[in-house]
């Protein structure tokens, strides 16, 4: 398949030992990092033993992209690489369009997530008991329905396995009363003018995940931001509430998965190759749709 062999699993900096998530290389210089998104792609909780190639690179284009646009205090110095201090004998090519130069902050340990439609785990949590994170919804919602306003529920940030929903004030509890509600009203507002933008172009951006961190006393954007890995995209045009939607995302791989007889509890089974192009194709569309440019690693 065309790209497989280029897809990037790990990346290695001479002289420096990353810190490894689920997707992201992370080098510390001082205080600033280097952030490498790989290809890996996780599901269900677990990382597959097959890549996706350039998933990383829509996953760094996406965030610059976003970082640009919405003009909010965040955490990106530079993502060129030729303008980064790599040590000696680094691949630059290997870097290039997935890396990220940004300064060092202290996370918020509490993932701000919008939502603007009734999917996922806040469609599961309304249909048995009616609310979404403790804030009560009218009876006889449909899944995928949008909501009057968008809804802000807050999760834990788990190192393994799902984050956990919480109450706005069990959060409140966790961080403070003035960090929450500058949160709350911060990250509300970013997801309305990115919605707004998206819809313009043809997908719905329903509901997506915030990470913030303190720098010199004041809270900015880290990580990624409005991504295929941290939001829900659907494609306006098949959008129908009542029913799970198509989506710009990892679905032909969580569906795929969900057809074999893994049992989600052992080391999960390679992706045929059908399933890695139409999936890394899916993120490239997302890209190019919401950017306006053509991939550069098409």
């Amino acid at each position: 398949m065309a790209g497989q062999r280029n897809a990037v699993v790990e990346t290695s900096l001479p002289g420096l030992t990353p810190r490894r998530g689920k997707v992201r290389d992370i080098y510390e210089l001082g205080d600033r990092l280097i952030i490498v998104a790989t290809d890996r792609i996780s599901a269900f909780d677990w990382v597959l033993p097959t890549p996706i190639p350039d998933k990383g690179r829509v996953l760094t284009g996406l965030s610059v992209f976003w970082f640009e646009y919405l003009d909010e205090p965040n955490h990106l110095i530079t993502d060129s690489v030729n303008q980064m201090p790599l040590p000696e004998g680094a691949d630059r090519t290997l870097l290039e369009g997935r890396t990220m130069l940004v300064h060092k902050a202290e996370p918020v340990p509490i993932e701000c997530v919008v939502r603007g439609y009734l999917a996922g785990s806040a469609w599961r949590e309304y249909r048995e008991s009616g609310s979404v994170c403790g804030i009560a919804l009218p009876p006889g919602m449909q899944e995928a329905q949008e909501l009057d306003e968008p809804l802000f529920t807050p999760a834990t940030k788990a190192t393994t396995g799902h984050d956990e929903n919480i109450s706005f004030e069990e959060m409140v509890r966790r961080v403070g009363q003035d960090t929450a509600d500058e949160l709350r009203e911060r990250s509300i507002q970013l997801y309305q003018k990115a919605r707004a933008y998206a819809r313009e172009r043809g997908i719905i951006l329903a509901d997506t995940k915030l990470e913030w961190g303190f720098h010199q006393g004041r809270l900015i954007l880290i990580d990624e931001v409005f991504t295929p890995d941290s939001s829900r995209f659907w494609p306006a045009d098949e959008y129908q509430p009542g029913r799970s939607q198509p989506s710009f995302d990892k679905q032909f791989v969580r569906d795929w998965l969900a057809a074999t007889d893994w049992d989600k509890n052992s080391p999960p089974p390679p992706l045929p190759d059908k399933i890695v192009e139409q999936t890394r194709q899916r993120y490239i569309e997302a890209y190019e749709r919401l950017t306006g440019r053509t991939f550069p690693w098409r």
